[in-house]
């Protein structure tokens, strides 16, 4: 078999085929695993910090090293998403275009904490914004950076993240039941967020769409499994069906045991699903027993407790059984179990990028193995 970009090699994959190698992937890192596994490749990095309160030189710093370490390490895709959307209140919080208060952490993504429509009255005096093709910069970047070598991902929060996030969780939760038909003005105007967004991204040249809607807990869904397909899945169920209509794969992204709706996610035509937590029970071969050959995996090297604490052994080894379990007959891209968190080890995560590419190859040999 002739040598793929990464981008083939993505590609193939999630149309259940293989590749030359098994496609390595990073579904999302945060700002100080960037900054620990690039000073193995550059100086000049910033301190730690989040990425909304760095100056535009560290910031620029961050990105070009977010590249370099694709680029280095040959990742064959590369994750996108809005940056310089939000507002910043002080020190600590931020503001989305949607009114939705976030605090800042030194352990990863920002907490919402200010919820501005937590009644129907608020809804009915509620403008929502338009996807701005301003935020699309990163994006942008990665596409000009790369030239198509490497699949474009784009992580889109689904219509469940962006509901509860805009009214409260336990607001959300109480009313699927005391007044459901609020929560489907919610989810509808979300799923028409989305919806035009996807054009701008369309429009941009995006290759892979992700849906990133965390709806369970490392033992259940967060919801129901009949709540999930009437006030979440019909919705992100249209995202997916347009998606696919302007010619872009889908995977579906959630953390936690999706065994109660799996079935679902599969019948709604997602190309892949990830991360695949593996204390989730959600094992790789497991899953790739149950629906390998109808939906790609992306997973799921644990970034609970091997890529921060164990040895750059330990991740090859993972590596090695992730690929025996979920590589033969295609459908299998490497990541992690989740994000490349700030509790990680840069050099387990470096030995995870290496051991990939060295044992990931498709062949006879591997084939027969």
């Amino acid at each position: 078999m002739k040598t793929m970009n990464g981008k083939q090699r993505i590609i193939t994959a999630l149309e259940i085929k293989e590749s030359d190698y098994v496609p390595l992937y990073i579904h999302g890192i945060n700002e100080g695993p960037i900054i620990g596994i690039g000073k193995q490749l550059t100086d000049g990095l910033p301190e730690p910090q989040d990425f909304r309160l760095m100056n535009d030189n560290d910031k620029l710093k961050l990105v070009d090293t977010l590249f370099m370490i694709h680029e280095a390490f040959d990742i064959d895709g590369i994750t996108t998403f809005e940056i310089g959307h939000e507002t910043r209140v002080d020190d600590l919080h931020v503001k989305d275009g949607f009114g939705v208060t976030y605090k800042l952490s030194e352990h990863g993504i920002p907490v919402p904490v200010g919820h501005p429509v937590k009644t129907i009255d608020d809804f009915q005096g509620f403008k929502p914004p338009s996807p701005r093709r301003e935020d699309l910069a990163l994006l942008d970047l990665a596409i000009d950076r790369f030239k198509g070598n490497k699949a474009s991902f784009w992580l889109m929060r689904g219509v469940f993240v962006r509901s509860w996030r805009l009214m409260g969780m336990t607001n959300f939760m109480t009313n699927i039941y005391s007044n459901p038909e609020f929560v489907h003005k919610v989810a509808r105007m979300m799923m028409e967020f989305n919806l035009a967004q996807l054009d701008l991204l369309v429009g941009a040249g995006l290759d892979v769409l992700v849906v990133e809607d965390d709806i369970a807990t490392t033992k259940t869904t967060l919801i129901s499994p009949d709540h999930f397909k009437v006030f979440v899945n019909h919705y992100n169920r249209q995202i997916v069906d347009k998606a696919h209509e302007k010619g872009l794969k889908v995977v579906r992204h959630s953390d936690g045991n999706l065994w109660p709706i799996m079935d679902t996610l599969l019948e709604t035509g997602y190309d892949g699903i990830n991360p695949l937590e593996p204390q989730a029970g959600m094992e790789i071969k497991k899953v790739k027993d149950y629906c390998g050959d109808r939906i790609c995996l992306l997973g799921n090297i644990d970034c609970v407790d091997l890529l921060p604490s164990g040895t750059p052994d330990q991740v090859e080894q993972a590596v090695i059984q992730t690929i025996k379990n979920g590589a033969k007959g295609g459908g299998l891209i490497v990541c992690s179990s989740n994000s490349l968190h700030p509790g990680v080890n840069p050099e387990n995560c470096i030995a995870m990028f290496k051991a990939v590419r060295k044992h990931g190859h498709y062949n006879k040999a591997f084939n027969d193995k």
